[in-house]
């Protein structure tokens, strides 16, 4: 069918549907004529801004014959903001098949600016808003959402035949795009500011998408998006921000040209795409850097040391709101990284950069690592003095994680382009070296993955070893001398590495034994019981005590609030009394409980059978049992510590001025029944005992910031110091030496409030701060990092942050978080984390594993 006989179909269409001809349809079908009688390829470009609902009918029926049609692409675009029925939209693309080039949605599907509009301004509805339910127009706005959630999943499950996908910024929470995108070669996410995370399979069905561009979303996490991007089979250009003079993904004219002037943008908004030309929004903000004063806090620019170039870049902020439970998202938001990184900054090759417009927080080398990798640089390719400098913008999260760049090159080896830089061979060889120092690709430094049913023949192979010893042609599978971890750990290794998207559940909400009840408590404070490994307590915000078996979610004991309500701040269970625990809340009260006089359903009724009340300590924030079940110590909001005698009831003494301002938390030693530490927010942790009648500790150790808490090892080799704002420290415990100085970024909160705690005995730490919804693991004995865990809530609005977290005394790799929701209505929760199997694919978990006390000697 030539074009003219389409053009005569869809006016035959338009008399039969009683609807007026679209002059802008019209001016596409004269385009592609004179495309045909040049010879050009032949496309057919629909804007959807110049559409209205009833140009769709005869469209569509245009399109049912497109196929056997001399046009041989169709571009779906639009210029500027316009509401349509999404529907009508995703039926034309499908109508097209596999003739659709270009599919652009950008700000439209999810109409930010409309939806805002008619939350601020109250403008009238359109018909798509009405509602029966007299006129409500909220009512009308949540069903438009659902509406537009439903259009985003069906177009991500479904998939397109198109090769270029323009959904800058779109409101999509998490991409999911499982559907069959084949011929997809680019992919536009920019702008997408709810974007936060990826779906584990989100990328599987792309197996011809090269250029991928996520300016200024929401991305954070390093490990999961390595994950996801790695199976992009033919992905070659990637960026998370943009060169200033860039439209595209390709590599920046500027890395390889003499020009002085770098910050000239292509203002044309045109470029290729598999040599069709397309015409659409430039994809790049043209603008010089500035140093911006807001208020009190400026906004900087960005420095970047990587290959021959150096760039900056300006930090873009929106204002944050709440937003529905679905994976697409109607708000924007506002993040903001950490001034702290100022301290990273370093002097330029050839002279110290000027700090007003020039700062670092991205790719954070040493100055040794630095020098050595521009020696190396310059002997190939070029000299320092040459160093050239271009303009960056608007960067997503993620750019300013540590080590961003080279994270991201040792991961993805195909990658040639990554922000408008390309990738050369010297790079990406540091890139591997610094990947190694600073990351473990598996546990236990473990090099490659291994199957579990190989390990598991294996361990049998070795567990027969006397067999294999007796013939000399055969091979022990691996050398002797392994410790009795050797295949847990191998076993962990490919577990933990199989997926980065451990599953996550909550535990917040039990049922009683009888299942007749059940109810959402609010968490304030948590611990696992240090012998059975079923048995957790949680103390609540409303002071209430509640016991349950976080296996099966079944309430086991459980004691009203008595009174005003008053959180439960400090828990410690008794170790040789299995069943009893002690509990201290804010307003000073102690007492210890027996779980066996608990009743095992939810009551307003207190009972106060089994339980011991000790004298009050005000202001209460710790408290903890020494290792004989003795005694306890308490701590709270002064800079005394008091002493108790669990026997008797009664308060021992009282040790006064202990440190300079109050005490965060008391914690004795895991063996020793004398040994204690404390630590305060004057910066200092000091170790105590008791045989010397603390007057004097035995040494003091001190941080540069408040210290939130102090922990022991499993064996008290070591003591784990956590100060505010992510500054973890591993210290001797014998003497108070820095053992281990764990690098984590600083956010600038002085608000930060950092915790760490031990998993697998002493082999790792994991570690969270109250302004993020990140977990952080660490090998303990390296300092490396496994991965981060982000917590994510339901709805952009409910971000998560961790308020406390304890790693599973019996379950390698296992942890539980309480976490806490930004969203004032919103309640806390206790969280679960398994890193041994995946969120996205686990349908029903079971604990039958094999529960074990665990102690390793380290990663």
């Amino acid at each position: 069918m030539d074009i003219s006989s389409l053009e005569a179909r869809y006016l035959d269409s338009c008399k039969r549907q009683e609807a007026l001809p679209n002059p802008a349809i019209l001016s596409g079908f004269l385009k592609a004529k004179l495309q045909k009688s040049r010879h050009e390829l032949c496309s057919l470009e629909v804007f959807l801004d110049h559409l209205k609902e009833a140009d769709f009918p005869p469209l569509l029926d245009v399109f049912a014959a497109i196929d056997l049609s001399e046009i041989d692409a169709v571009d779906i675009l639009h210029e500027s903001s316009c509401v349509l029925s999404g529907e009508n939209v995703l039926s034309l693309m499908r109508a097209v098949k596999q003739k659709l080039r270009v599919a652009d949605l950008q700000d439209l599907l999810f109409g930010k600016e409309f939806l805002s509009s008619i939350v601020l301004s109250g403008t009238q509805l359109p018909n798509q808003f009405h509602c029966k339910v007299g006129g409500n127009r909220a009512f009308g706005i949540r069903r438009f959402k659902s509406e537009l959630h439903d259009i985003a999943r069906d177009l991500s499950r479904g998939g397109l035949t198109c090769q270029v996908l323009n959904l800058r910024s779109s409101h999509i929470q998490k991409l999911n795009m499982i559907g069959k995108f084949m011929q997809l070669c680019t992919l536009n996410l920019d702008f997408s500011t709810s974007l936060t995370s990826f779906g584990e399979d989100c990328f599987t069905c792309m197996p011809n998408l090269t250029q991928l561009s996520m300016c200024e979303t929401r991305v954070t996490n390093l490990w999961t998006t390595s994950a996801a991007l790695s199976k992009l089979p033919s992905l070659l250009e990637l960026r998370f921000q943009n060169c200033l003079c860039c439209n595209d993904t390709g590599p920046c004219p500027a890395s390889s040209s003499e020009k002085a002037n770098f910050l000239v943008c292509d203002k044309s908004g045109s470029r290729q795409v598999d040599g069709y030309p397309y015409t659409g929004s430039p994809t790049i903000n043209s603008g010089n850097p500035t140093f911006q004063n807001s208020g009190t806090e400026e906004t900087f620019g960005n420095l970047f040391p990587f290959n021959d170039l150096i760039m900056t870049r300006e930090l873009q902020s929106t204002t944050e709101d709440s937003s529905d439970d679905s994976e697409v998202d109607f708000s924007s938001h506002q993040w903001r990284k950490s001034l702290e990184l100022l301290s990273n900054v370093y002097p330029v090759l050839n002279g110290q950069p000027d700090l007003r417009n020039e700062v670092s927080l991205g790719t954070l080398w040493t100055r040794d690592e630095e020098v050595s990798f521009a020696s190396a640089f310059n002997s190939r390719h070029t000299s320092a003095s040459a160093l050239k400098k271009y303009i960056s913008h608007h960067p997503s999260p993620i750019c300013f994680e540590k080590h961003y760049r080279e994270y991201l090159v040792a991961s993805l080896p195909h990658l040639e382009v990554l922000d408008n830089l390309p990738i050369k061979e010297i790079e990406r060889e540091m890139a591997k070296i610094i990947f190694t120092q600073y990351n473990e690709y598996l546990p236990y430094k473990r090099q490659q993955k291994e199957s579990v049913v190989s390990i598991l023949q294996n361990r049998e192979m070795g567990a027969s070893s006397i067999h294999l010893q007796k013939s000399p042609k055969l091979k022990r599978p691996y050398p002797p001398g392994k410790s009795q971890y050797f295949f847990s750990r191998s076993l962990c290794a490919a577990k933990v590495g199989s997926s980065a998207w451990p599953l996550i559940y909550p535990v917040s909400k039990f049922s009683s034994m009888s299942r007749e009840e059940s109810k959402k408590f609010r968490p304030r404070q948590f611990e696992y019981h240090p012998s059975n490994s079923y048995l957790m307590v949680f103390g609540t915000l409303e002071g209430e005590l509640v016991v349950i078996n976080h296996e099966n979610g079944k309430l086991v004991g459980y004691i009203p609030s008595r009174g005003a309500m008053n959180s439960v701040l400090g828990l410690c269970w008794l170790k040789k009394y299995p069943f009893k625990l002690i509990a201290g809340s804010d307003n000073g009260s102690l007492k210890l409980y027996d779980v066996h006089h608990m009743p095992s359903t939810v009551t307003g009724i207190y009972c106060s059978s089994g339980t011991v009340t000790f004298d009050d300590f005000e202001q209460l924030t710790s408290v903890h049992v020494n290792s004989t079940d003795e005694q306890f110590l308490a701590s709270g909001y002064s800079k005394n510590v008091a002493l108790y005698d669990i026997n008797s009831g009664r308060r021992l003494q009282v040790f006064t001025d202990m440190h300079r301002e109050h005490i965060n938390v008391v914690k004795f030693a895991n063996h020793s029944p004398y040994i204690f530490a404390t630590s305060s927010f004057d910066q200092d942790v000091k170790m105590w005992d008791l045989r010397q009648k603390p007057v004097r500790p035995c040494y003091t150790a001190s941080s540069s910031r408040g210290n939130v808490m102090v922990c022991f090892s499993p064996d008290d080799h070591y003591l784990l110091v956590s100060a505010v704002d992510n500054e973890v420290k591993q210290l001797l415990a014998v003497d108070g030496r820095l053992n281990m100085k764990f690098e984590i970024a600083s956010t600038g909160s002085a608000q930060n409030y950092t915790r760490s705690y031990y998993m697998n005995g002493r082999d790792y730490i994991i570690s969270g701060s109250c302004d993020e919804h990140v977990v952080r693991i660490c090998c303990a004995q390296t300092g490396r990092r496994l991965r981060d865990i982000s917590l994510e809530g339901r709805g952009s609005g409910n971000s998560m942050f961790v308020q406390s977290l304890r790693g599973d005394p019996f379950r390698d790799f296992h942890m539980s978080v309480l976490a806490a929701y930004m969203h004032p209505s919103s309640k806390s929760e206790i969280i679960k984390v398994n890193l041994l199997a995946s969120n996205d694919h686990a349908k029903e978990y079971s604990f039958s594993q094999c529960s074990r006390p665990y102690y390793g000697m380290g990663g």
